[in-house]
């Protein structure tokens, strides 16, 4: 009785304190535009404010022509290299590709036979992580959340490198790979400890296969009997290269830089962009695409019917359906206007793996709010704004075929990001140079002090 007293004073001094914080902490949205204050870091156009110069990534999706911003078809550039054309080649020779795509990611060109076996035997080497470092840092404090597990592992790596102040290159290089290696074995025993504290299920700790690929041990790992087909390994081989990286300004990466630099040691930076993705607007957005796709799928009575569809997806607009925030999931995005071409690849390559099984419908139906969602939003804003699907409006059903969990749909996307943050940290050591410190610009009016004893 006691505590539960102490309970309810305390939440009456925290809703006391909330409503002195929200009475003196207003900013009035009209002054963001007066003093031209481009939030987000975004031009009134909704183009990004250039912040740095690249070599690693360039995401196309529109062009200014004398001022005017036009919608072009989106372009997804590895180092120069398109990404359709790494994928299709990766695809036609049943070759796994996403150590290869870490090499020219990491060192800017693609390397050729030798060197990516070589790269490759260095990876699967370094995939163990440090003697008891499972016991000690993960199984003994278990987290109901993988993302916030996973940070606070990079972390503690650090305890485990002698250097871990040192930035050269050579270190910062070292550090990377290990890290890379390594994050497929953290997120793995990570969920192993979560589903055995919280979930009450039986705890699987596979011993690591050198012999295989970074897309093939997480599957190997994952599964309880390591079963896996070859068809299985390769697809999300192909979500991972799609998910490597995605140029310097997406949130995660830009953490990643803001912290390399202050100069901190290279675990921090990357743990900021672990706390970065996990966000619903950044990488939990696919989870958000498989709870709406649930809602349409109890909601919609025949999933062929395109004026059905399109009426639900105008409930969801007007937050009668869905999750009620208005939102149709996996629509638009911040650069892509025409199209994004990690949807388009995806949605091909998973069609074939879904077509006979019991995820072809749920496929056909994302690919009519792909069609008619455009539709819907033109009709309800009547501002003519080009918007098209981008990769999480399918990359959360791709996970589901692949007995992917929920609770990794993150997670898998920070495993893959890992090599875009370390290229783009190294890229920053190199040619940074100056510490990121934007300006803010305050709008409290002066005041004078009042002693404590006459307020």
């Amino acid at each position: 009785m006691l505590e539960g007293t102490k309970s309810r004073t305390r939440n009456q001094v925290i809703e006391t304190l909330c409503e002195n914080y929200k009475k003196y902490n207003h900013i009035d949205a009209s002054l963001f535009g007066k003093y031209r204050v481009k939030r987000g870091l975004r031009n009134e156009d909704g183009t990004g404010v250039m912040a740095g110069l690249t070599q690693i990534c360039n995401v196309h999706g529109y062009i200014v022509n004398e001022g005017v911003k036009e919608a072009v078809d989106g372009g997804l550039i590895y180092r120069g290299y398109d990404i359709i054309d790494i994928i299709e080649d990766c695809y036609k020779t049943k070759r796994f590709g996403y150590e290869e795509v870490a090499y020219l990611l990491l060192f800017g060109v693609l390397p050729q036979e030798e060197e990516i076996k070589f790269f490759s035997s260095t990876l699967a080497a370094m995939r163990g992580l440090p003697s008891g470092f499972v016991e000690d840092v993960i199984l003994k404090t278990p987290s109901k959340n993988i993302m916030n597990k996973m940070a606070q592992c990079l972390l503690s790596l650090y305890t485990y490198d002698d250097a871990a102040e040192s930035t050269s290159i050579e270190h910062e290089l070292k550090t990377a790979i290990e890290i890379i290696a390594r994050m497929p074995a953290i997120m793995v025993a990570a969920y192993q400890s979560k589903r055995k504290n919280f979930d009450n299920q039986s705890l699987f700790l596979h011993p690591i296969r050198k012999e295989e690929t970074a897309a093939q041990s997480i599957l190997s790992t994952l599964r309880p009997d390591r079963q896996y087909t070859d068809e299985e390994a390769l697809l999300l081989d192909i979500m991972m290269i799609l998910q490597a990286e995605h140029g310097g300004g997406n949130n995660s990466t830009f953490s990643t830089r803001v912290l390399t630099s202050s100069g901190t040691d290279a675990y921090s930076a990357y743990t900021a962009g672990m706390g970065s993705l996990k966000g619903p607007k950044h990488g939990g957005a696919n989870i958000k695409v498989m709870e709406m796709l649930s809602y349409m799928e109890r909601g919609i009575s025949n999933f062929d019917d395109e004026a059905e569809i399109k009426e639900f997806l105008q409930k969801i607009l007007a937050k009668k359906e869905g999750d009620g925030s208005g939102l149709i999931y996996g629509m638009g995005h911040a650069v892509y206007t025409k199209s994004d071409p990690r949807a388009i690849i995806l949605r091909e390559k998973a069609m074939n793996l879904a077509n006979g099984t019991e995820f072809e419908k749920s496929f056909k139906l994302l690919s009519k709010v792909e069609y008619l969602a455009p539709i819907v939003l033109t009709e309800a804003k009547g501002d003519g704004k080009s918007i098209c699907a981008n990769v999480d409006l399918y990359s959360g059903l791709v996970f589901k075929m692949l007995q992917i969990p929920e609770d990794l749909f993150t997670p898998m996307f920070a495993v893959s990001r890992i090599v875009g943050w370390a290229a783009h940290r190294l890229e920053e050591i190199i040619s940074g140079g100056r510490i990121m410190r934007p300006a803010y610009k305050s709008v409290y009016d002066d005041l004078e002090y009042t002693p404590l004893s006459e307020r």
